[in-house]
């Protein structure tokens, strides 16, 4: 493996929130001139695809504010430090579509956007899942909508899937449960 290609020669916090942290890096570009890298630090976070004891499939209808729309979602959120990637899956199951998994496996990790931040995807599959009643965050303005498997693929094949995590995770999981294209 080849060296890494950009060296750091300072970094500085210029914004926190309790969700993320903005840095910034000046940094040596590989043909030596300088440069400024801004980083988004995230601890990382789950997506998580539940599927009912039927084999439908279970998906949020979340209002996103940076985007002004109303996009198809599986459930997911941030990774809290106190917490393992399998723990706040569960959480996120409970709290978006008062989920409770009779089993959860971890199917695949990714980086979600790369060329800006440093967050980590857990991708979990939920087979099993009971509903019950979900307990939102204020912020949490959603919807939940129980459809079969292979409408939920048409949907991503078609763009009303346009969450971009959404659609991998469940791309990702669907050899897991019998889906072929």
């Amino acid at each position: 493996m080849p060296q890494e290609p950009y060296q750091t020669l300072s970094s500085r916090v210029v914004w926190r929130t309790p969700w993320y942290t903005l840095r910034e890096d000046r940094i040596r570009l590989p043909d030596g001139s300088d440069g400024v890298y801004t980083v988004v630090e995230r601890p990382g976070a789950v997506w998580i695809v539940p599927l009912l004891s039927d084999g439908r499939m279970v998906l949020i209808r979340n209002y996103r504010y940076t985007v002004r729309r109303w996009l198809w979602e599986v459930p997911a959120g941030g990774l809290p430090e106190d917490r393992t990637p399998e723990e706040t899956a569960r959480k996120e199951l409970s709290e978006e579509i008062g989920g409770q998994a009779s089993g959860i496996e971890l199917v695949a990790t990714f980086y979600t956007t790369a060329g800006i931040s440093n967050e980590r995807a857990f991708v979990f599959l939920a087979r099993g899942v009971t509903l019950g009643q979900p307990d939102r965050e204020p912020t949490e303005v959603m919807e939940r909508h129980i459809f079969p498997v292979s409408q939920v693929m048409q949907m991503i094949r078609d763009g009303t899937i346009s969450d971009g995590p959404s659609a991998l995770a469940i791309l990702l999981c669907a050899p897991h449960f019998g889906f072929e294209w």
